[in-house]
């Protein structure tokens, strides 16, 4: 077992492991205790009463958080003719409309957190997926992240205010960021809330029993504190 550090030892003494916390009780002791030198993130993992192994069982999903994420998201968008133009100007970062970026990511390069495309560039896009699918960038219909060209500025709009795509892990986990440490609680509530609302309308058909088994959250560098699931499952959007 990895030897914790003393602040980490300090911060895991105030949280009761035998507790189920409330959400907003649980991101307020967060707050208190987080000894992170930097603006660290908060997460929120849920394991889940689901079989992953099943194709009928699969959980994924698209978030948008009212209050965003607090972090620069660094977009790539491929695209071809007009579509180049129109995710310029809509805030791309990176405009990928040749087969130098096609080589350039083949070679490994993947300095972007969200990438897009249009349909009739995803020919090429697929040579990519040994690269991006590890990492969770490959472009898909079910993350929303393939469109026609008039839909590019709404989703450049999306990712950069706080887009975040979700899917279970093979463990059953689904793991998420909800903002900055520094935000007002209220804030991180309201972004819990939205992602508690899109996982309860992912829940699949054939799931039997509880749906949602265990909640924590935490931060880059705290101890986890453990949510009490009925609590969270009762977070409703205002």
């Amino acid at each position: 077992m990895a030897k914790r550090g003393r602040k980490y030892l300090e911060a895991a003494a105030q949280v009761d492991r035998n507790k189920l916390y409330g959400p907003r009780e649980a991101i307020e002791l967060l707050q208190k205790i987080s000894y992170a030198s930097f603006d660290a993130t908060v997460e929120v993992h849920m394991r889940l009463g689901v079989d992953p192994r099943h194709a009928d069982q699969q959980v994924r999903g698209v978030v948008l958080f009212p209050h965003g994420l607090g972090k620069t998201v660094r977009i790539l968008a491929f695209v071809e003719g007009e579509g180049a133009r129109l995710a310029a100007d809509a805030g791309a970062d990176y405009v990928a409309d040749d087969d130098e970026w096609i080589k350039k990511i083949q070679d490994g390069w993947v300095d972007f957190d969200v990438a897009l495309a249009v349909p009739s560039m995803m020919g090429k896009v697929g040579r990519l997926g040994r690269v991006l699918g590890p990492r969770g960038l490959m472009p898909s219909p079910k993350a929303g992240t393939i469109a026609p060209e008039e839909d590019l500025p709404r989703l450049i709009e999306e990712a950069k205010a706080g887009r975040v795509d979700f899917r279970i892990d093979r463990t059953s986990n689904l793991h998420a960021p909800i903002g900055k440490i520094s935000f007002p609680a209220d804030h991180l509530l309201d972004n819990m809330t939205a992602f508690v609302d899109v996982v309860k309308k992912a829940r699949p058909a054939a799931t039997k029993g509880a749906f949602v088994r265990k909640v924590t959250v935490t931060d880059t560098m705290a101890p986890g504190i453990k949510v009490d699931p009925a609590a969270t499952l009762a977070l409703e959007v205002l």
